[in-house]
Formats: C-alpha cells, sequence, structure tokens
C-alpha cells in the first residue's frame, strides 16, 4: 500500500464471521488477516474474532472505499448503524476470500454469512469523518485558486 496518512485517534476494530460447515477455518483466518492486517485474530470451531487498535488495520478498506468512490454509500451504512460510541458494517465473505471489498447493505447478501467489522471509538465521529472524506473532491473545488495560489507562491520562494 502507498503512504496513507492515519488520524491520531483511538479505535478499536473488529471484524466477526460465523464459520459454516462447508468453509475452512485457516483460510477464512488467512482472508481476514489479509483484508485486516495488524490485527490479532482469534478462533474456535464456530466463528472467528480479529481485533485491533491501530486505524492502519484499516487501510485497505479505506482504500477500495476511496478508490471506488463508495464514500456516500458508506457513510449511510456508519451513520445507520452508529449507536453510541460503535458503529459497523458488513463485508462480504466470498469477496473477501478472493481478497476483493464488497459491502453488504444487509445480513442475507451474503450466502455464507457476512463478516461484520465494528469501530468503537469514543472520537466516532471524527473517525468516521477520516473514513469517507474526499479530500480529492474538496482540492478539485478549491482547486484554482489553490493551485494558483501556490504556484505563485513556490516561484518566489525558489
Amino acid at each position: 500500500m502507498g503512504w496513507m496518512n492515519f488520524p491520531n485517534l483511538s479505535c478499536k476494530i473488529e471484524m466477526f464471521c460465523t464459520i459454516n460447515p462447508s468453509e475452512s477455518k485457516e483460510k477464512l483466518e488467512t482472508t481476514i488477516s489479509n483484508i485486516f492486517p495488524y490485527s490479532k485474530i482469534t478462533s474456535n470451531d464456530l466463528s472467528i474474532n480479529a481485533v485491533s487498535k491501530e486505524l492502519r488495520s484499516f487501510e485497505k478498506i479505506y482504500q477500495f472505499i476511496h478508490n471506488n468512490k463508495l464514500q456516500k454509500n458508506f457513510l449511510r451504512s456508519l451513520e445507520d448503524n452508529l449507536k453510541n460510541d460503535t458503529t459497523w458494517f458488513y463485508l462480504n465473505k466470498q469477496a473477501a476470500f478472493v481478497e476483493q471489498i464488497a459491502i453488504c447493505e444487509e445480513f442475507d447478501e451474503s450466502p455464507l454469512g457476512p463478516i461484520k467489522v465494528s469501530l468503537t471509538s469514543s472520537n466516532i465521529d471524527r473517525i468516521i469523518d477520516w473514513i469517507v472524506f474526499d479530500w480529492i473532491k474538496l482540492v478539485k473545488k478549491i482547486n484554482p485558486f489553490l493551485i494558483i495560489f501556490f504556484s505563485l507562491n513556490l516561484k518566489s520562494i525558489f
């Protein structure tokens, strides 16, 4: 992954999913560690749980949201599921198996059950803002002025 700026905010990120009889626990653990690096994974015969307190664990999901311009959809999901200092969303488990990220609106959109991702923070609003904020759109909005301003100032500096 490229360079990313992570806010200095405390956040607990959890992933949880059930293990169906047709699924390999080891393959599911690998799948979760691929899309959710820097996490501590625990499992039993029925479910897998992964936890991280580092926002960089969220990097692959963040990149997917921004690369596919899904900020609005994602914001709706995070706001609809917000309660106190926690919010959550579902990821499609089959997509995750092939290292793809697909967000599910409903539990039954993922035939083998989804992966539930929860975010908990005393700064949950700031975490949500960080996830869905579109810097590129902002720069384009103020772009003409900003580019002229910086280019004039850079010329005077050099």
